[in-house]
């Protein structure tokens, strides 16, 4: 399993949740973004994927390389309507998962919202990022972790016969 993080948007703190998760846990840790982003030496299993062009390459670059059974962390609704239709679990900095359920609705609404902006209606931004996000983030990521490596585990453990 590999954990995709769109870096065009992440938060520090839940780059923080996931390096330090992915050095427990010894997965592969992708940071996907337009420019160099530098990660701490604390954490040698993280790379980075850094793309050239314009904003939607770093969002092309995970959508084809993202398999089923990997975690992606984005809050980019259009990518994640994307990864989920191809059994990617995403969830957002926020700790929402993203679901083949809600994702067509969560999708129509930003395009909704994108519409009134462009008309030049002024919308509310998100509210800023703070400690119980942070603490979202950390429980919906842990559990979706737990979920895939479970997962994972059965399909090993059923392999070829």
């Amino acid at each position: 399993m590999t954990v995709w993080i769109d870096a065009d948007a992440a938060p520090a703190e839940v780059k923080d949740v996931v390096f330090r998760a992915g050095k427990r846990l010894a997965l592969e840790v992708v940071v996907v973004a337009n420019r160099r982003v530098e990660i701490p030496a604390a954490y040698p299993g993280v790379r980075t994927l850094v793309v050239a062009g314009r904003p939607d390459e770093a969002d092309r670059a995970i959508v084809e390389r993202a398999v089923a059974g990997d975690l992606a962390v984005t809050a980019d609704v259009p990518l994640a309507a994307q990864l989920v239709a191809r059994g990617v679990a995403v969830i957002d900095q926020r700790g929402e998962e993203f679901t083949e359920e809600d994702v067509g609705g969560r999708l129509e609404s930003r395009n909704r919202l994108e519409e009134l902006r462009g008309a030049g209606v002024r919308t509310r931004g998100p509210r800023p990022y703070d400690e119980k996000d942070k603490r979202g983030f950390a429980q919906t990521f842990d559990r979706v972790v737990t979920r895939l490596l479970r997962a994972a585990a059965r399909r090993d453990a059923s392999g070829p016969r």
